[in-house]
């Protein structure tokens, strides 16, 4: 059929799958021509939007997907809810500025990053979790880069993809280790003052102190009956 052609050609799978649903569906309901064109564009605008969340989510490659859904803000009172829900926005990557969200191990600090990240696929927003690709994405989670110490080479690897995004991406890093142990991790004492400089100059900290979030969690599901 020509029509199935030129929606196949046009890149219109939602059109070409609803659209002689959608037309009895419309004479029903006494909706005229341009209603019923109007229906199908929004019911393939929103299965676009639904895909290109599918691809972003994909490329960015999550160990698991989070959301602040499954996060219970309770257990954690320490972290500053209105705040972390406002970065949930995403606007902070248009202005370009960095997130750190320091804290002991267990504390939740990776799902809160991969809540962030999703949310950013949410936006039609590219990221990566792990040259030019790492710079070229709006937003970069790192996570935990102090749990095993780097070496000298990776050290600089990682102040390089620093400077380079430095006021061009957004950087999410978690980490258990307060600012004044990085050097421990990153070697140089330069390296690191100059890596936490670009990092802090534009920054949201999100202080996850407090109890393991995910023990807190196993107590919780032992006292629910």
């Amino acid at each position: 059929m020509l029509l199935q052609h030129h929606l196949k050609k046009l890149r219109l799978p939602t059109f070409q799958g609803e659209y002689a649903k959608q037309a009895q569906i419309c004479a029903a309901e006494n909706k005229d021509h341009i209603q019923y064109l109007a229906r199908l564009c929004e019911m393939e605008l929103i299965d676009r939007k639904r895909r290109m969340i599918e691809r972003r989510i994909k490329a960015a490659k999550f160990p698991s997907t989070k959301s602040f859904d499954s996060f219970d803000f309770k257990i954690m009172p320490g972290l500053n809810k209105p705040l972390t829900m406002d970065l949930a926005r995403c606007d902070y990557v248009d202005r370009r500025e960095n997130i750190i969200a320091p804290g002991a191990s267990g504390t939740g600090k990776t799902h809160i990053a991969l809540g962030l990240g999703l949310a950013a696929c949410q936006r039609g927003l590219k990221l990566q979790r792990l040259q030019k690709q790492l710079t070229s994405q709006n937003l970069l989670i790192i996570d935990e880069p102090g749990f095993v110490p780097l070496s000298k080479s990776g050290a600089e690897l990682l102040f390089e993809v620093i400077s380079r995004r430095y006021e061009r991406g957004s950087i999410i890093i978690t980490s258990n280790l307060p600012f004044d142990e990085w050097t421990e991790v990153f070697g140089a004492e330069r390296l690191t003052g100059a890596r936490l400089d670009r990092l802090t100059h534009h920054v949201n900290i999100l202080e996850m102190n407090g109890e393991s979030y995910r023990l807190n969690q196993i107590r919780a599901k032992r006292l629910t009956p």
